[in-house]
């Protein structure tokens, strides 16, 4: 068993490098992580204007959010394998390219089929990504200290590139049209493509053993449909179609343990699920991305479709918040070396709990002030909690099976996506048409319209004479209102369930070095 504090492991040959070379390197390591993080948040605050241009349903537009990590989470464990074997560097520069062009090609989308088709294969070069760069950070960085300071930076990228999507999306989209957002990250791979053969070290596992074909693909048929289930009980609720999904990839799954304990040289070492550090920090990162998504969607609704703000105005509302994850993650790096990293991450999960709890008590009627606070003490939980278990997931592995073991982190970050969009978003949809009171006048396809989304109820008042107008949208926004009060009491439970298994499981894990 590895420990996360303890265990040294020596550099490879391959990535030998002089200091100021490491840091070039992550600096360019960053770039496929911001365009990642910017896709995301700017096509959050796209959602209306895809809603109201390509007449997108709820069970489409979350569709159209959830295509992308659902392929990306049924690839990732064997796009981290692979690049442990062809190269973490030649598969980093493969996905950029491929995520650039595909991303093009999604942006000119004519329809809401096409706009989840594009996405779905954006999840495949995605895939080649996040593995690569976190594996790369592990072997550039061997030392426990420079490592952590590393994943902290890496960890910055994410929200800062999450800060900087609503900021040129809402510009894009109010300037020129939706799909422009898909564009804002194309000529982030410039600097990458132009330096990154030269200054990103190429590191790959030095036996990698045969390549188990059957591994990989139940690997896939294990997260797919098991995702796919997840996602389905999510919207439809609970029935003999999710149960099924669920039931076979789980049956997958317990091939796929067998067969890589049987293998001499196995694509996922699954022992490491056995140290509860590596699986606890994992599952704080599921959940610290579940709270961070989940809210982000409703909230990003809630500014331009309650309060009326342009997209571009509610991502300049929420960047103080992103802003505060980069600062908290910056911050917590020091404080493990006095403060034994388990209360670390159990406080920022617990901070995340409160700032659900103040999202859930508030009252929203008289503009975004709760909600921006709420989303301040997530921002600041999620910053400080997701890096240092970053770093204990990291520190647990051997270098040469980083990539593997980076594929299981970010395999957790795309679920936590996935399901804090389609379950709290399912949870809100579903309260939104449940509690929505349509006026007696309204009816056919305005009636049918506006019990599918918000943004539907909202442009359909706009068509109506005033006083229906104006019944209409308030309608609709109180029903909205009641789903967010219960999805954040949903976050508040998982948030504070979170937290206690920190607090228990990683409070013997020593201070760092």
């Amino acid at each position: 068993m590895f420990s996360p504090s303890t265990t040294q492991h020596p550099r490879t040959p391959s990535i030998q490098s002089a200091p100021w070379r490491d840091w070039a390197a992550l600096a360019l390591l960053m770039f496929p992580v911001l365009l990642v993080a910017v896709d995301n948040t700017a096509l959050t605050f796209a959602l209306p204007q895809i809603a109201r241009s390509l007449e997108v349903g709820g069970v489409q537009l979350l569709w159209v959010v959830d295509a992308y990590p659902l392929v990306l989470a049924a690839l990732l464990v064997s796009m981290g394998n692979l690049g442990d074997r062809i190269g973490r560097r030649r598969l980093l520069l493969t996905g950029s390219t491929g995520f650039a062009a595909v991303s093009a090609a999604t942006a000119f989308a004519p329809s809401a089929e096409w706009l989840i088709a594009g996405r779905a294969s954006m999840g495949i070069f995605g895939a080649m990504l996040m593995p690569s760069t976190l594996s790369l950070i592990r072997n550039i960085f061997p030392d426990p200290n420079r490592r952590r300071l590393a994943v902290a930076v890496w960890a910055a990228g994410f929200s800062g590139g999450a800060a900087l999507g609503p900021i040129f999306g809402g510009w894009l989209v109010e300037h020129f049209w939706w799909g422009a957002v898909f564009l804002v990250g194309v000529p982030l791979l410039l600097p990458l493509l132009a330096f990154g053969p030269s200054l990103i070290p190429e590191s790959k596992d030095r036996n990698p053993g045969k390549p188990d074909v059957p591994s990989v693909v139940l690997s896939i048929i294990t997260m797919a449909p098991a995702v796919y289930g997840i996602k389905e009980a999510a919207v439809h609720g609970f029935g003999p179609g999710p149960a099924a999904f669920m039931a076979f990839g789980l049956a997958m799954g317990i091939v796929f343990v067998r067969r890589q304990r049987s293998l001499a040289s196995p694509m996922l070492d699954v022992r490491l699920f056995r140290n509860k550090v590596f699986s606890t920090a994992i599952t704080a990162n599921v959940l610290s991305l579940f709270s961070m998504t989940g809210f982000i969607y409703f909230f990003a609704q809630h500014l331009q479709l309650v309060e009326g703000q342009s997209p571009m105005q509610a991502g300049i509302s929420m960047v103080p918040a992103l802003l505060a994850t980069i600062v908290a993650g910056l911050v917590v790096v020091p404080l493990v070396k006095r403060i034994r990293p388990g209360l670390v991450v159990a406080s920022g999960l617990a901070l995340s709990a409160v700032g659900y709890l103040v999202a859930a008590l508030g009252n929203h009627s008289h503009g975004p002030g709760y909600l921006l606070t709420a989303l301040l003490l997530l921002a600041i939980g999620v910053g400080s909690a997701e890096t240092i278990s970053n770093d204990l997931i990291l520190g647990a592995v051997p270098a040469d099976k980083a990539g593997a073991a980076s594929a299981i982190s970010e395999t957790g970050y795309e679920l936590g996506s996935l399901l804090g969009t389609a379950v709290l978003g399912s949870i809100l949809t579903a309260s939104y048409q449940h509690h929505l009171l349509l006026p007696g006048e309204l009816s056919g396809h305005a009636a049918e319209r506006s019990r599918e989304t918000l943004a539907g109820a909202v442009d359909t008042a706009a068509t109506l004479p005033q006083p229906l107008g104006d019944a209409l949208t308030a309608a609709a926004r109180a029903a909205f209102e009641s789903g967010v009060h219960i999805t954040a009491a949903i976050g508040l439970v998982l948030m504070a369930g979170a937290a206690v298994l920190a607090a228990v499981v990683l409070r013997r894990v020593p201070t760092a070095n």
